[in-house]
Parts: structure tokens; sequence; C-alpha cells
């Protein structure tokens, strides 16, 4: 039996997701070298950073869960966001959501597995605040939240009857 275009649409876009991370860890690791860098300024509000982040979140959990416990946990994420893309997703919003976060979750996981942790370089800061630093992988996990909070708050209500 064929997948439905759905579940194609969510396949495509955490292969992409994931292939894309890993391109730009490995392009900024092995091409630019950004780890013998240190800071490169790129604009006003945007520099290139290279941290591993061994945690997660805002480097929360630093030290209590090894890498291969959090590389494990997002394995084990990922396939169940693969087993709910399978049997239940029913809109494009939400089969990109779920692709975003299944190829972000195999990026970062793969990253602590290589390197130990998770490799992060883009540094956002204004007005002397400076935000968390961030890869690929991050932000797919990040869009994919917000897309299934849209579904789940308009997408839903939409469809329900008055």
């Amino acid at each position: 039996m064929a997948a439905s275009p759905l579940v194609s649409l969510g396949l495509w876009t955490a292969i992409l997701t994931f292939l894309a991370d890993q391109a730009s860890k490995l392009w900024m690791i092995f091409i630019y070298k950004i780890p013998e860098k240190k800071q490169v300024v790129v604009t006003p509000f945007m520099d290139w950073v290279f941290v591993i982040n061994k945690g997660i979140s805002y480097g929360m959990l630093t030290g209590a869960v090894g890498p291969y416990a959090l590389a494990t946990f997002s394995v084990v994420v990922a396939a169940g966001l693969g087993w709910w893309l399978a049997r239940g997703v029913d809109n494009r919003i939400l089969a990109l959501s779920v692709g975003l976060l299944i190829g972000g979750a195999i990026g970062n996981a793969i990253d602590r597995l290589w390197l130990g942790g998770v490799a992060d370089f883009v540094l956002l800061h204004a007005f002397g605040y400076q935000w968390y630093v961030f890869n690929v992988a991050d932000v797919a996990i990040v869009a994919g939240v917000v897309g299934l909070l849209y579904d789940s708050f308009v997408t839903s209500r939409a469809a329900k009857p008055s």
C-alpha cells in the first residue's frame, strides 16, 4: 500500500530538515572552520559562534544526563512522531510540523552521538541582550511546535461545528 500524500509530505520534510541541519553543521565545522574563528560578526544583530550544548534547551541538564541518553530520547520521540505521522495526520500543517520535529530531533541526536552534544552556531543579540545559540534543527523544532499549536488551536476550532 502506498503512503498517503500527507505521510510523504511529512517524511520529505523530515529528510530535508535533517539534511539541511547536518549540511550546515558540516559546512560550519569543516569548511568555514568556525571552531577556530571563535566569534564572527555577521550583522549588527547576529554572530556566528561555536558552542557544544551538552544539555537541552538553554543548557539545562548539562552533566545530569549523558549524551547517549538524550540521543536515545530524541530517537524515541522521533519514532513516536513517525508513528503519529503514519497513523493520524489529517492536514498539511500537521504533516509539515511533525516532519520538522522529526528532522530536527534526529539532527540533534546525531550531534550528541558524534560530538557529545549539540553543535550550535547562530547567536542573535540586540540592545544589550543575547538569546541562546541555536542551529537549523532548533529552528525546525520551534517551527514544528508552532505548527502543532496552530493546528491545535486554530485549525481544529475552525473544523468544529458551532
